[in-house]
């Protein structure tokens, strides 16, 4: 192989720690995603065929133990959500807590995001995207593993419709400063407000955050508005 034929990997904000199933959520995933799942395919989504209706669709990116995902969801039945999560125990627990709650305007993808994005999701097809809370890699030299970097905010603004919305939550005041500098510099991607957003009363607030709060810890939101621009 000659050297400008060398593959190189790409670099993956994630690393597969798969952890445990708890039995309810090895019964969930095994009974559960066949019918919830999406297999990671390179073609585009239709979402009316994928959930039945023609309704608003919001992409939650990294979903975790879907605690929030599900709470959100519940909370407007009227809109669609499409979870993408690697981690098998988190999209068990998912599924757990769709079984528990009846959801049905929930699908959940388990495959990297960045080529969901790339792949699945049709240009201007989204009215929102959730990103809370992702791994912020605090060490220096992984900040390169980071979810939120120019190539992939330019994925997140192509699959907003005009007028949907990017909401991003961190725990990490870094991170938050990072991810203002990358959205700010993308083209079609505007800030709602000066800085960073007070945090909506549509976004859960989970025990994790709850119990930072009570530590003193911070909680950073970012929520940007796809816009037209010539």
């Amino acid at each position: 192989m000659a050297v400008n034929d060398t593959i190189h990997k790409p670099i993956r904000s994630y690393v597969l720690r798969q952890g445990r199933f708890s039995p309810a959520q090895q019964r969930a995933y095994e009974t559960l995603l066949p019918r919830f799942g999406v297999p990671y395919a390179p073609q585009p989504l239709d979402f009316p065929a994928l959930f039945g209706r023609r309704s608003p669709v919001i992409v939650e990116i990294g979903s975790g133990m879907g605690e929030t995902t599900a709470a959100i969801a519940a909370a407007e039945p009227g809109r669609d959500y499409l979870a993408i999560e690697v981690h098998s125990p988190g999209v068990g627990s998912l599924l757990k807590h769709i079984d528990e709650q009846q959801l049905t305007n929930i699908r959940i993808v388990q495959h990297d995001a960045a080529e969901v994005l790339r792949d699945m999701i049709p240009a201007g097809s989204l009215d929102g995207l959730h990103v809370f809370f992702p791994d912020p890699w605090p060490k220096k030299r992984h900040h390169k593993r980071r979810l939120l970097q120019p190539a992939f905010a330019q994925l997140l603004a192509h699959g907003l419709k005009p007028g949907g919305y990017l909401h991003v939550a961190t725990d990490w005041q870094d991170y938050a400063d990072q991810a203002l500098e990358v959205l700010g510099a993308v083209r079609g991607l505007a800030n709602t407000v000066e800085g960073f957003a007070p945090r909506p009363a549509s976004r859960p607030l989970t025990k994790f955050e709850r119990r930072g709060r009570n530590l003193g810890h911070g909680v950073w939101d970012l929520l940007f508005e796809r816009v037209d621009r010539a």
